[in-house]
């Protein structure tokens, strides 16, 4: 079963940019960045798919930008101009197949903390 690690959180102010990374022990097709903050719901932020098909939220677009390297088994998220309302943890996950529900996403890392200030 692939593994996920997550690195890259931290407290910051806003107007800052930060860069996570994950690194998988195997190739999965489909690798993706999920935040859940305190008292709300796990969202999808960011997927690197089939193909090279890139998607992002509405709400990170022009801001957070994903990129993956085949050859280490690593995803990254770019996050520049990041605000407070992006104050949450940072899940990587991956999938086999195509789609970006939650359920579909078979392994999970174990979260890295954004923390922005204002």
């Amino acid at each position: 079963q692939v593994q996920l690690r997550e690195s890259g959180g931290g407290l910051v102010q806003g107007g800052d940019s930060l860069r996570l990374s994950c690194v998988a022990t195997a190739r999965a097709p489909v690798m993706a960045w999920f935040r859940q903050a305190p008292g709300k719901e796990r969202e999808f932020v960011a997927l690197h798919g089939i193909g090279g098909r890139t998607e992002l939220t509405d709400s990170v677009k022009g801001r957070f930008f994903i990129s993956r390297d085949n050859v280490d088994n690593m995803v990254y998220l770019q996050m520049n101009d990041l605000k407070p309302e992006d104050t949450a943890v940072y899940y990587c996950a991956v999938r086999f197949t195509a789609g970006r529900d939650v359920e579909g996403f078979e392994t999970w890392g174990q979260g890295t903390q954004v923390t922005v200030s204002s």
